[in-house]
Order: C-alpha cells, then sequence, then structure tokens
C-alpha cells in the first residue's frame, strides 16, 4: 500500500529524517515509536505533503506522491489526524466532523461515516451541536479521529493520540482505534510516544531514533527485544 524507499528531509540545513525505509501492507496496523525529536511527526508531513522531501521516495498503491499535490493524497484515500487534535474551535462538532468530508466519494459516503463515527464515539453525537473548543482534550482526540474517518481513508495516520490526555482516557482512545481497524479493515499508520501500548495494538512496528530507522519487526518480536525493554518499556 504505502512503500518508502530512502526518504531525507532537512529542516534549515538539519537532518530531520535520514535514508527511512518503511513499508504498510493493505489492512495492517504499523506503529511507529521513540522519543521526541526522533523525526516521527516529519515523517507523517512529509508522506501528507505538508514539507517538501530532500531525497528518497513513498509510493501509494503505485502512485508517486512527489508527483501528487497535497490536497489531492486525500482523494487517494489517506488521512491524516495531525498531532495536538487542530480541531476548528469554532465550529460544532458536526460541523467539524463533516470538514472531513470533502472528496467526491467521501461525501457520498458521508451518512454511512457519520452513523459509524457516532456509534463509535457516543459522546460526539451527544455533543454535536457544541462548540469543539469548549470539549475536553479527550473529546477533542475523538473528534480528530473522527474527521479523519470522514474522509473514508484506506490509510489512517495517526499522530501521537495519546498526547496530553490522562492515561485512563488514553487507554480509551488506543481501544477505538483497535476497533476502527478490527472493524472496519482501515490500515493504521500510528506515531506514538506511548511505546508498550502502540506495539501492543500494531501488527509490526518501527523504532526512529535521531531521524533514522533503527529497528523494525513484527509485534512479537518488538516486545521480546532485549533493548525495546531496557529503552522503552522500563523492564
Amino acid at each position: 500500500m504505502l512503500k518508502i524507499e530512502g526518504l531525507s528531509v532537512f529542516y534549515d540545513g538539519l537532518c530531520a529524517l535520514e535514508a527511512v525505509h518503511l513499508e504498510i501492507n493493505t489492512g495492517e496496523f504499523v506503529a511507529v515509536v521513540g522519543p521526541n525529536g526522533a523525526g516521527k511527526t516529519t515523517l507523517f508531513k512529509a508522506i501528507s505533503g505538508v514539507i517538501p522531501t530532500a531525497a528518497g521516495s513513498l509510493h501509494y498503491n503505485g502512485t508517486d506522491l512527489a508527483l501528487t499535490e497535497p490536497h489531492l493524497r486525500a482523494s487517494l484515500g489517506i488521512a491524516h489526524v495531525p498531532e495536538g487534535r487542530q480541531v476548528f474551535p469554532s465550529l460544532s462538532v458536526f460541523e467539524n466532523l463533516q470538514m472531513g468530508a470533502q472528496t467526491a466519494v467521501a461525501r457520498h459516503a458521508w451518512k454511512q461515516s457519520l452513523d459509524f463515527i457516532y456509534a463509535m464515539f457516543p459522546r460526539l453525537a451527544e455533543r454535536s451541536k457544541q462548540a469543539a473548543g469548549t470539549l475536553s482534550g479527550g473529546e477533542q482526540q475523538m473528534v480528530a479521529i473522527g474527521r479523519g474517518l470522514a474522509s473514508t481513508p484506506k490509510l489512517l495516520m495517526l499522530d501521537e493520540p495519546s498526547m496530553g490526555l490522562a492515561p485512563a482516557v488514553a487507554d480509551q482512545i488506543f481501544e477505538c482505534i483497535q476497533r476502527i481497524h478490527r472493524e472496519q479493515g482501515i490500515s493504521i499508520l500510528l506515531v506514538e510516544q506511548r511505546v508498550g501500548e502502540a506495539l501492543e495494538s500494531c501488527d509490526r512496528g518501527y523504532v526512529l531514533e535521531s531521524g533514522r530507522m533503527v529497528m523494525s519487526g513484527t509485534h512479537e518480536e518488538l516486545m521480546r527485544d532485549s533493548r525495546i525493554k531496557k529503552s522503552y518499556l522500563g523492564l
């Protein structure tokens, strides 16, 4: 589905990503974990086309993303739920969700998408007319994920969905992400600092440190790796 080879990105002459390789197959749940400043958010921005790349290639279902304008990537089935939620605070919950349904396919499937979003996040149905900026952090994260789902994605990219949330709320968000993957068959690409939860959920994972992929493997391989246990799981 998504294949990244030799991807490099520079910020003001500094290397943010260096020769990164990553692959996600149709229906897979893939996690990218690593410390702050590792380049995880930069990776997502490169895939979405928000920032330019210096080297390497990105192909999505055979389409060269380097030749695809950023605003057209949603039409290919790529949804990016950004770090920090970034809801439209003055718009209602319903209006925020509707903002995700901008492509022709998404508009056609809007009613079905909205029913699934409300079934996944009943709190949003209860607060559909409430301004998104007045919601709690967890509720705003639900809006952000729901907005991504409204685009009828084939690949849902989630950037630090647990950021700033209480542990119990973060656990709830992770359960919902697993349910989305299980019930909808959507491919998930997750960037997350909560390494244990991310690796527990995924089929395969990558470890990104200082802009380089230093490790990859299946869920089982990474969870039993001594370096992962010591550096990220505190074991």
